[in-house]
């Protein structure tokens, strides 16, 4: 396994990795899968400027992403970006988000446009609230029963980082 900038031929193994989660998991919210198109615009918004898109490579397969995006869209926020780490289900456990997050990091901290990086956490996802702190993010705050998937109420925990 190695870590490498994404390329347009993983935008497919990408999608599938974050359409698996959108249909059966709380990582993210969305609550359909997304299209090739939609995944695509995703995709061409990254690798630009301070918002880089790095993938866990396994034979020439992307199992695993890490992405800084923009936070917010008002300019004030320019500097702070927002980490997502997804791994297919079929690769979880064996430290590729750990190394997908720590590449990502230290990306991070050579880009002197970046000041903070956040992440917003479904609160009931202990790997990733451990995973953050190991690598540490500090908690700042959680926002209670926000979104509702799987019908029941699901609450986010947000973290943050300075580099």
């Amino acid at each position: 396994m190695h870590i490498r900038k994404a390329q347009k031929r993983d935008i497919v193994p990408l999608l599938e990795i974050y359409n698996f989660e959108a249909l059966n998991g709380t990582a993210t919210f969305d609550l359909n899968p997304k299209s090739v198109e939609e995944w695509t615009r995703w995709y061409n918004n990254h690798n630009v400027g301070n918002h880089p898109l790095i993938v866990a490579d396994v034979d020439g397969v992307a199992v695993g992403y890490a992405s800084l995006s923009g936070y917010r869209e008002k300019e004030a926020y320019k500097s702070t970006v927002e980490l997502s780490v997804y791994v297919n289900r079929d690769y979880r456990g064996q430290g590729i988000g750990t190394e997908l997050m720590q590449a990502i990091l230290d990306m991070a901290r050579k880009d002197e446009s970046i000041h903070t990086v956040v992440s917003v956490i479904t609160s009931d996802n202990q790997d990733s609230v451990h995973l953050h702190e190991k690598l540490g993010f500090t908690y700042c705050g959680t926002i209670h029963e926000v979104g509702r998937k799987f019908g029941r109420y699901l609450s986010i925990s947000n973290f943050e980082l300075q580099v």
